[in-house]
């Protein structure tokens, strides 16, 4: 038996208040960048953006914040345990797929090819 038993709530109050400051954070940002539609572009896509960081930064101090920093982190594990092919495997590799679309193309053109002559010239006579 699991010893481990997992929490069947959904999200506290404090959690949703949270979000939803995120999501009027974000809102402000994009309200702001249409109000000051007169001010330079640069300035205004620095406001969206710091309005999304903040947004963000308040979002990860939720619940499922916490769970998305939690799988950012364990997927940053993982990904030191992967192996990757050196610069020649990726070499030969890239090779052997581009011989294969290239030997694939000209069969399917040549079966083109084929079925244009036996059904147009010959079976229909259109082309003659």
């Amino acid at each position: 038996m699991n010893a481990k038993v997992e929490r069947a709530g959904g999200i506290n109050v404090a959690d949703m208040a949270k979000l939803a400051l995120a999501v009027l954070l974000l809102a402000a940002g994009i309200f702001g960048y249409y109000w000051y539609a007169n001010a330079s572009s640069p300035l205004r896509l620095i406001g969206v953006a710091a309005a999304i960081v903040a947004a963000c930064a308040v979002a990860a101090f939720t619940g499922p914040g916490r769970a998305v920093r939690e799988y950012l982190r364990e997927t940053q594990f993982e990904l030191r345990k992967v192996v990757w092919p050196t610069r020649q495997e990726t070499i030969r590799t890239t090779a052997v797929v581009i011989l294969v679309v290239v030997i694939l193309s000209v069969l399917l053109g040549l079966i083109d090819i084929f079925l244009k002559w036996a059904i147009l010239d010959h079976i229909l006579k259109i082309g003659a």
